[in-house]
């Protein structure tokens, strides 16, 4: 485990939870991602529209590291993204990790900063 990774990211949690409540996990973090890049703030959303909020959020996270290309929105400003390169295979405890990683560097990348716990 990376030890500075994971007391960026807990601190995340602990800032995010100041403001949205107990209980953030992976799947809310790509929740929050996924309506902060649709850009048309928080409503109620049908389930496969939390599905797809979901999908925007990991394409935009994995953007950065060249496995997803943004190329455009459709009519009603969904944005969509092309696969680029194939995802590495990765155990469970490597693909949390880099997760993590990628939200830690999303939400530092947009104003939430954890850079003091870095070694």
């Amino acid at each position: 485990m990376d030890y500075a990774l994971e007391l960026r990211y807990q601190h995340l949690i602990r800032e995010l939870s100041k403001t949205f409540g107990e209980g953030i996990d992976l799947q809310v973090l790509l929740f929050l991602i996924g309506v902060e890049e649709l850009g048309k703030g928080f409503q109620n959303f049908k389930k496969n529209e939390k599905t797809d909020l979901m999908h925007i959020a990991i394409c935009t996270l994995l953007e950065p590291y060249g496995y997803y290309e943004f190329i455009g929105k459709d009519k009603d400003e969904w944005p969509h993204f092309e696969l680029k390169k194939d995802l590495p295979a990765l155990n469970d405890e490597e693909q949390q990790t880099f997760m993590k990683e990628a939200i830690v560097e999303y939400f530092e990348h947009h104003g939430y900063s954890t850079a003091h716990l870095q070694p």
